[in-house]
């Protein structure tokens, strides 16, 4: 399991949910579930189109996260949070496909963009997923009051000079960037478990949002590591454990706090 030629998908691993933990905090605190579950659908015909032109597939990610922000900011604008959203979404994902077939690298390609391929990262990966470790937490902790207020009282943080777009700006381009470099890991189809999941369970049980944020983290970390002992001694995919254990730990936690309350 500690093979030396899985060492750096364990890693990349790591960082990457030690992101997704933080990112996630503030995805369950600002009711952004959909923007989590859309952006990885962005980012995946960026990384289609790097592997048909030939070039690195971090590239492609970038250049689609920052598509993604925009127009998610944009229909945010124009109030269209819904039906149009998921619309632009769809046509982006059938892109990627066109985008991959065209490639002629299809059906493998398809499998680790959706679904991950942890145990296949290298090297390469690694430096990628360590900038994304630092650069979240720091960006978020940062922001964290601005960001926090903003989603508890827009109205507050807007008598307080904090304009509602800048924070949103701010928080759907970390969001995009961690669910780029995510992408690679538990895949487009799964990176939205691996935010919210930790994340909700976070909340039911912290009652500060400092304690939130840390445990997220920690439920995170703890549920990668454990999806992917799981894969290895299994053989299964290491995203279906991914998606299975966000959802047993979101209720688990429900039912803990239910426990409290009844005490």
């Amino acid at each position: 399991m500690f093979a030396p030629y899985l060492l750096d998908g364990w890693l990349a691993a790591t960082l990457v949910a030690l992101a997704a933990g933080c990112a996630g905090f503030f995805v369950v605190a600002r009711r952004e579930t959909f923007a989590a579950h859309a952006l990885p659908m962005a980012a995946f015909p960026g990384a289609a189109a790097a592997s048909l032109l030939g070039v690195a597939q971090v590239y492609g990610l970038i250049v689609a996260a920052g598509f993604g922000t925009m127009l998610l900011l944009w229909l945010k604008r124009r109030q269209r949070n819904d039906t149009a959203t998921a619309l632009a979404l769809v046509s982006l994902l059938g892109l990627g496909a066109l985008f991959l077939s065209l490639s002629g690298r299809y059906a493998a390609a398809v499998y680790a963009l959706l679904f991950g391929q942890v145990f296949g990262l290298g090297p390469g990966d690694v430096l990628p997923a360590m900038v994304l470790a630092v650069l979240v937490p720091l960006v978020l902790l940062g922001a964290f009051r601005p960001l926090l207020l903003s989603a508890l009282s827009p109205e507050l943080a807007s008598r307080g000079g904090m304009h509602g777009t800048v924070s949103n700006a701010v928080f759907l381009l970390v969001l995009a960037l961690t669910s780029a470099f995510a992408l690679p890991v538990t895949g487009a189809l799964l990176v939205f478990s691996l935010m919210t999941g930790p994340a909700a369970a976070a909340c039911l049980l912290a009652r500060a949002p400092g304690t939130a944020m840390a445990l997220s983290v920690g439920l995170a970390l703890a549920l990668i590591w454990a999806a992917l002992a799981l894969s290895y001694l299994t053989g299964w995919p290491a995203g279906f454990f991914t998606g299975v254990l966000a959802a047993v730990l979101y209720l688990l936690a429900r039912m803990w706090r239910r426990a409290r309350q009844a005490r």
